[in-house]
């Protein structure tokens, strides 16, 4: 092979396995071992008040949907 086409094959290659690959492997395994410990307190009782507020919601829609179907029965039909 020519020295040229080999340098454009082995610096690539040479940089990849210096600088990427092991940002890329310590990155990876940092998130695996984030996701394996579960959810912090702080993130638990985030996704606690989430749930409750829209349990909430749920409720407020059902009763806006209550009082649409009594004041304007075709109000579904409009969508």
């Amino acid at each position: 092979m020519d020295d040229g086409v080999l340098a454009v094959i082995i610096v690539p290659t040479a940089l990849f396995l210096v600088f990427v690959a092991p940002m890329w492997l310590f990155l990876h395994y940092r998130s695996k071992r984030q996701v394996s410990q579960g959810l912090t307190d702080e993130e638990y009782q985030e996704l606690t008040s989430l749930s409750h507020q829209a349990e909430a919601m749920a409720v407020r829609i059902e009763t806006l949907e209550s009082i649409l179907d009594a004041e304007a029965p075709q109000w579904r039909a409009k969508q």
